[in-house]
């Protein structure tokens, strides 16, 4: 078959929808790698990581996070993307094929991805903003670009766009970002070499390679550092059981997986590289939180000398990969409602996209003159460090369990597409045993 992106589905009644017995593929494995790596590099890699490296101390927290991405994400990753495609269907469906009580924990899924969609549609709208301001050579920092309603209107805007889009079918889009997220590594690669010229270079080489040995006995950097490893890689949000049901047979899952890992973790570190050695330049603070990359890179841009065309260039594409991954988020939430509930796809996507606008609101209105914030952090920040965090832990670590435990042995060994057991026996280690150690260290913590 031709290539084909996850779509929103209907039910097998509604006509004009997409069912299980219908679906497309992507016409081979590398079609599958570049679409999912489309859909995943974004705000996770370049605007979260970076911020939450700054908050805890740079080396330290990418150790433990490059710890956690090669013993417990990579086998998870495998797992979810198996479990996809052994189910066929959306998220709802694929928990429900696990057990019969395992839709409503496909409901809490769809739930915390709905929850994460609503405030990365505020962020993609920044990147919007600034990639309009690069154009009018208007690139500002972040308190004067967020002064008034800008932030609610750009998330008005791309909820907008993201309708349209989705009603109209977003094959092209698909397609075009594979061609520009490249563009953008490139141009993010072009950026650390000129980083390594800056003054604050040594003083980012120090911060990010040099680990505090001592940081890494508290639990808390482990915990975000994990999380920071699931929202990454999209595990136990929906994204890979969604794409994995589109995956062609002949694909060996965790080959696949290992390249979006890799580029996904190479992205990130370069996001580091590019933004930490201009906060150092420009004394910024590293622990500035979500506004980090928004307030440094324009100073960055303005001391180039080809600073316009490159900061045009930069947000413009910065845009596209957010966007992308809103789209991607979406996407989960919309096949779900469309194929649970039975609805046309115009309709699901109306429905979907406006409760979307209505969530975002109180993300989009921490920043502007209301400053709505629960307790000392704006809903925004509260939303990302919990449910981007904490939640995305217990969903990704639960599932796990699910479906290791509960799916037959032969046929997961199957929907991984290798022939060595290897691969089996890594996925049902972790995916077993993590939930259990998780509750003997909580446990442990507790009594203490």
């Amino acid at each position: 078959m031709e290539e084909r992106a996850p779509q929103s589905s209907g039910a097998p009644e509604a006509p004009g929808t997409e069912t299980a017995k219908d679906r497309g593929q992507w016409s081979s494995e590398p079609a599958f790698v570049f679409s999912m790596a489309a859909a995943a590099v974004g705000l996770g890699n370049i605007w979260r990581f970076p911020y939450l490296a700054g908050e805890y101390g740079g080396g330290g927290f990418i150790l433990a996070y490059l710890v956690a991405m090669v013993v417990v994400c990579l086998p998870l990753m495998y797992l979810e993307v198996a479990a996809g495609r052994l189910a066929q269907g959306n998220t709802v469906h694929t928990f429900r094929q696990v057990h019969r009580s395992g839709q409503w924990y496909g409901w809490f899924v769809v739930g915390l991805t709905t929850a994460i969609t609503s405030y990365y549609l505020v962020i993609t709208g920044w990147t919007l903003g600034y990639a309009v301001d690069a154009v009018r050579d208007e690139v500002r920092l972040f308190d004067e670009f967020s002064t008034g309603y800008a932030s609610l209107g750009w998330t008005v805007v791309v909820v907008v766009l993201a309708t349209a889009l989705l009603i109209r079918g977003i094959s092209a889009i698909e397609r075009f970002s594979k061609v520009l997220m490249p563009l953008l590594a490139l141009l993010i690669v072009g950026l650390v070499i000129t980083a390594s010229r800056t003054p604050g270079w040594d003083e980012a080489r120090d911060f990010l390679l040099a680990a505090d040995l001592g940081a890494l006995t508290e639990p808390s950097l482990w915990v975000i550092a994990f999380g920071q490893g699931f929202y990454s890689l999209a595990i136990g949000q929906g994204y890979l059981v969604t794409y994995g049901s589109y995956i062609p047979k002949r694909a060996h899952v965790p080959r696949a997986s290992l390249v979006i890992a890799v580029t996904e973790t190479c992205i990130a570190l370069l996001a580091g590289w590019m933004i930490f050695p201009f906060v150092f330049t420009h004394d910024l603070d590293p622990g500035e939180g979500s506004q980090l990359a928004f307030n440094t890179l324009p100073r960055a841009f303005e001391d180039m000398a080809f600073g316009f065309p490159v900061a045009i260039a930069f947000f413009v594409l910065f845009f596209v990969a957010a966007f992308s991954s809103s789209l991607a988020g979406l996407k989960v939430i919309l096949s779900a409602v469309a194929e649970e509930f039975r609805l046309r796809h115009t309709r699901a996507v109306l429905l979907v996209t406006g409760a979307m606008l209505l969530l975002a609101l109180p993300s989009a209105l921490s920043f502007t003159p209301v400053d709505l914030r629960i307790g000392d952090e704006r809903v925004l920040d509260f939303i990302d460090q919990n449910v981007g965090g904490q939640l995305i832990l217990f969903s990704g670590i639960v599932g796990a369990g699910l479906f290791s435990w509960l799916l037959p042995a032969d046929r997961l060994q199957k929907a991984l597409g290798s022939t060595s057991r290897w691969w089996l026996r890594r996925v049902e280690i972790v995916g077993r045993w993590l939930p259990v150690a998780v509750l003997v260290w909580l446990a442990i913590t507790l009594a203490m």
